[in-house]
């Protein structure tokens, strides 16, 4: 009798202190992948053009361009990226301003990177950011060189170069006449910004020219030049060194970027190697 009351208390001693082992939560799905994170391999074709090699990446954003030279020495060479102008695209841009051809005489050791922009006021800017940029040509599997990165635009696409003024990778920014807005972002890059010490900017004005000498003229470590040389040795030695340097340029708006005068040895002026 006392042994099934001692059973029976302890019986109901673990009936009070049981625990209740509650059921497993259901697993959370994995959240969706965006297109933006798509880590697979971008399709590209590749050819031969202006006697360098040439590929065509097709990304969501448009076709981005990349051409090296005959000789290119990834080791030392830096990268240009072009972005063209309203009334166009990356593919009309390749094509009838014959880049190549003009990257070509400018013999800098360079991957030149000629992505997709806005073609007019309703387009969104296609690569608001630089960095997803660079992920796209790594995705196409073409490696970006270390050295120098110089950002070069013309007219609109000072919408798409005003977005980059705060990546760590651009050195050297050549707007062709190209500031018709975009002021506060380029005195940020120039004078104000945190690594202001350590860039440089160049401004060519025709269509701007009122407006580009303006931006010029407020910083007293900037050099004026009324008109475009013919050949790069035409440039002074303090025209070569400067911070900020504004051209007024003697050709028109789109004969800057069409007839191979200005694009060359604009990138002779940089920190980029010489082939």
């Amino acid at each position: 009798m006392r042994s099934r009351v001692v059973i029976g208390l302890l019986v109901a001693i673990a009936l009070a202190l049981r625990v209740v082992t509650p059921a497993p939560a259901t697993a959370k799905p994995a959240p969706a992948k965006s297109a933006d994170d798509d880590d697979d391999k971008l399709e590209k074709k590749e050819d031969k053009v202006a006697g360098g090699t040439h590929w065509r990446i097709k990304t969501k954003a448009g076709a981005v361009h990349v051409w090296i030279p005959e000789g290119y020495d990834r080791e030392t060479a830096g990268t240009v990226v072009y972005v063209h102008g309203y009334y166009t695209d990356s593919d009309g841009a390749w094509r009838e301003y014959g880049l190549a051809r003009q990257f070509r005489a400018s013999k800098q050791n360079a991957m030149f990177v000629v992505p997709d922009a806005p073609s007019g006021n309703d387009e969104e800017v296609k690569w608001p950011a630089l960095t997803d940029l660079r992920k796209a040509v790594a995705r196409a599997n073409i490696r970006l060189p270390d050295g120098p990165l110089v950002v070069m635009g013309h007219s609109g696409a000072f919408r798409t170069v005003m977005k980059w003024i705060d990546n760590r990778t651009v050195d050297q920014i050549i707007l062709l006449d190209a500031l018709y807005g975009g002021e506060k972002a380029f005195d940020e890059y120039i004078d104000s910004g945190k690594r202001a010490d350590e860039h440089k900017l160049i401004v060519v004005g025709a269509a701007t020219a009122q407006g580009s000498k303006a931006f010029a003229k407020k910083y007293p470590f900037a050099v004026v030049r009324d008109k475009l040389p013919s050949t790069v040795a035409g440039f002074k030695k303090r025209e070569k060194r400067a911070k900020l340097l504004y051209v007024h340029s003697q050709y028109e708006h789109m004969a800057i970027v069409t007839n191979g005068k200005v694009i060359p040895q604009l990138l002779r002026l940089t920190e980029l190697k010489a082939l």
